[in-house]
């Protein structure tokens, strides 16, 4: 398979957040007004504010407050939200140890699907849910090929083979295989060959609004 360059870098190292809050709103302050070509002089014009003011808040020596930073914002034209960009926010993760996934009832899973959800984030920065399970047929198990709902979906293949089909097309799954489809076509395993099979699901879509 030819490779194919990607637009992220996921290597590329985050400016780190600033834990002060004075200091990441007069970074964000600086960055937009030069991103914009003007000077303190020009900025203090658009706002009446002082360029003493604007130099003490860009260098993060006094706190704004919400009236200056509305003022501010209709100048660079950006939301009051962006200044705080910069800022140091929580972030969330989630580490699941062997053995203790949540062994869940998914909304439409068929007789004998075993599904143990290896993780959750709930509301968070990027806007999108991701929902890991760990899933696992036996004889039990039922084949069911039709599946639906909104995002698109990983497998990846850890034990066993199955006949796994999305819309009009049927794939042959082994061990180390992965399949990534848009999930609101029917999709679903039409075929148990090797039993058990176990494979990992990553469901993502966008967060509600």
């Amino acid at each position: 398979m030819a490779a194919t360059r990607l637009s992220q870098d996921p290597h590329k190292a985050e400016e780190p957040r600033e834990k002060n809050l004075e200091i990441a709103i007069g970074r964000e302050l600086r960055e937009f007004r030069l991103g914009q070509g003007m000077t303190v002089a020009d900025l203090a014009q658009s706002t009446g504010l002082s360029v003493g003011m604007l130099s003490k808040i860009e260098n993060g020596v006094t706190s704004p407050s919400l009236t200056t930073l509305q003022s501010l914002s209709r100048a660079l034209s950006v939301p009051v939200t962006a200044f705080f960009r910069r800022f140091e926010e929580s972030r969330e993760a989630v580490h699941v140890k062997s053995g203790e996934a949540v062994e869940i009832e998914r909304a439409g899973t068929r007789a004998g699907h075993q599904y143990a959800l290896l993780g959750h984030l709930g509301a968070n920065s990027s806007g999108v849910v991701m929902e890991p399970y760990l899933i696992t047929l036996t004889a039990q198990s039922d084949v069911f090929p039709t599946f639906q709902h909104d995002g698109v979906e990983m497998l990846y293949m850890l034990e066993g083979e199955v006949g796994y089909r999305h819309g009009d097309k049927s794939f042959h799954l082994k061990p180390g295989d992965s399949l990534f489809f848009d999930a609101d076509a029917p999709h679903g395993p039409d075929e148990l060959i090797k039993l058990p099979a176990r494979y990992i699901s990553i469901i993502s879509y966008p967060q509600a609004g």
